[in-house]
């Protein structure tokens, strides 16, 4: 969806408190009236769900929703966006709070503190508009979407990620195989995968479970050997066989030592980018 003056932008809201969701619809009203908002929903699944079927050009996110969060929306968001079509503006609703803040500034994010107000929204809608426009430019030169938001958001991710222990990379895992503890060297994991309350630990010839979730697993492991290709994969780097391409850009890897093929979602592929 090429963006040019008389094509009105698009927009979903996801924000739980629906007074707030009220007031920043009245506000983007009075600063960008040509803006069409698709639909306002209270929660991440929700903001997931809809933007994939309404494909919005601009999404407002606020960063603490139940359930999903707006990073983690945005993150699985970006999982399953189209590969054709340009991934949409962000911008982070959020009370305020140093980390996030410090966070979206060093990513150029754009961000709004709630109360939202009315002269730093302006600046909001104007930055937004300039980067519809760019993206436009870009795509009738390259033919191809810039998806600069998406190198926005996966930066964003590791910077609000949880920082390892003090200690170094996780050498080690302890995993219960029924009355026993198998000690099992991290370096024999191909992958990690996340699967419910637990996550899988595949190695050459065995399958595990553990019960650490993969988002405190994640800031454990040495992220020059381990790479999160996806929500809920990370794969040894030294593992990975080839990396495929389909006609439609979904890339695909194969590995040493297990059958599996494993896809590498659009947020993860700029790791690949001999591609």
């Amino acid at each position: 969806m090429n963006h040019h003056p008389n094509h009105p932008a698009t927009a979903l809201i996801a924000e739980d408190e629906p007074l707030l969701a009220q007031a920043l619809q009245a506000e983007l009203a009075r600063a960008w009236p040509a803006l069409r908002v698709l639909a306002t929903v209270g929660d991440g699944a929700s903001a997931v769900a809809q933007s994939l079927q309404l494909l919005p050009e601009v999404l407002f996110f606020d960063i603490r929703m139940p359930g999903l969060g707006g990073l983690e929306a945005a993150a699985e968001l970006a999982d399953d966006w189209p590969q054709d079509t340009p991934f949409p503006a962000l911008v982070f609703v959020t009370a305020y709070d140093q980390y996030a803040v410090q966070a979206f500034e060093a990513q150029a994010v754009d961000y709004l503190l709630k109360p939202v107000q009315a002269a730093r929204l302006q600046k909001t809608v104007s930055k937004v508009q300039q980067a519809l426009a760019n993206r436009a430019q870009a795509a009738m030169n390259s033919g191809a979407p810039l998806d600069a938001t998406l190198d926005q958001l996966r930066q964003l991710l590791a910077a609000t990620r949880a920082p390892g222990p003090e200690s170094g990379p996780l050498k080690v895992l302890q995993i219960s195989v029924g009355t026993t503890i198998r000690m099992v060297p991290v370096g024999e994991v191909v992958y990690f995968e996340a699967a419910d309350k637990y996550v899988r630990v595949l190695t050459t010839d065995h399958e595990y479970l553990i019960r650490t979730p993969l988002k405190e697993l994640l800031p454990q492991l040495d992220t020059q050997a381990f790479w999160q290709i996806h929500r809920g994969t990370v794969v040894q780097a030294g593992a990975i066989d080839t990396v495929s391409r389909d006609e439609t850009g979904k890339l695909t890897l194969s590995l040493r030592g297990r059958p599996e093929k494993l896809a590498v979602s659009r947020l993860y592929s700029p790791l690949f980018r001999a591609l």
